[in-house]
């Protein structure tokens, strides 16, 4: 076969440092979404939806065949946090945590993933980012060290 084909979805989630409540703005957060969803699309990823609360994001998107997650994630990280600190709105202190969670989606699950992402705000009034990071660890059978997490 002379073409290389493939089709990944992802979820990722990362909160701001320290959990700050950041995107406690409603136009402050929504730009925040289209921003990450443009910074994805610049990788050469698909960006299907981009949400989350006040202290943490989620990105569901379609990973590119030439970048990395790593890649990915520190582009879509360091630029918006470069646009956070210079929009007319924005926080000069604005920064993201250094790690990232990085979930597969079944094809099949795919819009059920992104209509969770789109109940952020319903989630988040009965229970915390903390609760729900270690819920999708739980439910991806991945092990997390509570010591390095929560940065």
């Amino acid at each position: 076969m002379s073409q290389s084909l493939s089709r990944v979805w992802l979820h990722l989630v990362f909160s701001t440092k320290d959990r700050r409540a950041y995107l406690q703005r409603d136009d402050f957060r929504d730009e925040m979404f289209r921003m990450l969803g443009h910074h994805v699309d610049q990788t050469g990823c698909v960006p299907l939806r981009a949400g989350g609360w006040i202290d943490h994001v989620h990105i569901v998107c379609g990973l590119s065949r030439t970048v990395t997650i790593a890649r990915l994630v520190e582009h879509v990280k360091t630029e918006t946090s470069k646009w956070a600190k210079k929009a007319s709105h924005g926080i000069s202190t604005f920064s993201w945590q250094e790690g990232y969670g990085a979930f597969s989606v079944s094809q099949s699950i795919l819009s059920q993933v992104v209509e969770y992402v789109n109940r952020q705000p319903e989630h988040h009034g009965r229970r915390s980012f903390q609760d729900e990071f270690r819920e999708l660890h739980l439910k991806h059978e991945i092990e997390i060290d509570e010591r390095y997490v929560w940065d």
